[in-house]
């Protein structure tokens, strides 16, 4: 069941903060909030972009540099300092023309509970709430921006063999 799901999936949703990131925030003096990613979540998210996948940031998060960062990835469809994440969900499907079934999710934390309950793959990190453990389908091994993202899309990718690159640049991961 689990493997079929991955077979079926052709796009990726994530959110950032305890996703992308282990939920770290440290602020500056000047209240800049700075975030560390995992360059191998990097990786593996501008193959899926450069392999045709749907990725797609929302977050409540919000900040020049992570914007930076996904357009780096070649990352188009982002929503920082989202409040109403099913209703940005709802409005990404219809604008592009995807049903829930072939979305994957992955959060970490209550604000994602809502969204993940309508994808046909919700997934999450191993240290996400135990609220979002218990609606998972998958629960990586890996922590939040400890290579979790990379490891799903890796799954997907490997399922539906398309995780080669025959042409992979240093830059790729770390633009």
């Amino acid at each position: 069941m689990f493997l079929q799901k991955l077979k079926d999936i052709t796009t990726f949703i994530f959110d950032v903060d305890g996703v992308l990131t282990d939920g770290s925030v440290q602020v500056t003096d000047s209240g800049q909030s700075l975030r560390t990613f995992n360059i191998k979540d990097g990786y593996a998210m501008q193959l899926a972009v450069k392999k045709g996948y749907n990725l797609c940031i929302i977050s409540g998060g919000d900040g020049i540099a992570m914007a930076k960062r996904f357009s780096n990835l070649g990352i188009t469809d982002v929503f920082l300092a989202a409040g109403d994440k099913v209703a940005l969900f709802q409005k990404y499907l219809t604008d592009r023309n995807i049903t829930a079934d072939e979305v994957l999710y992955m959060g970490d934390d209550i604000p994602d509970l809502k969204v993940m309950k309508l994808v046909g793959l919700p997934t999450c990190p191993a240290d996400a709430v135990e609220e979002i453990k218990a609606i998972s389908t998958f629960i990586s091994p890996y922590n939040g921006g400890k290579t979790a993202v990379r490891d799903i899309i890796e799954k997907v990718m490997k399922v539906q063999g398309r995780w080669n690159d025959d042409n992979p640049q240093a830059v790729d991961s770390g633009k």
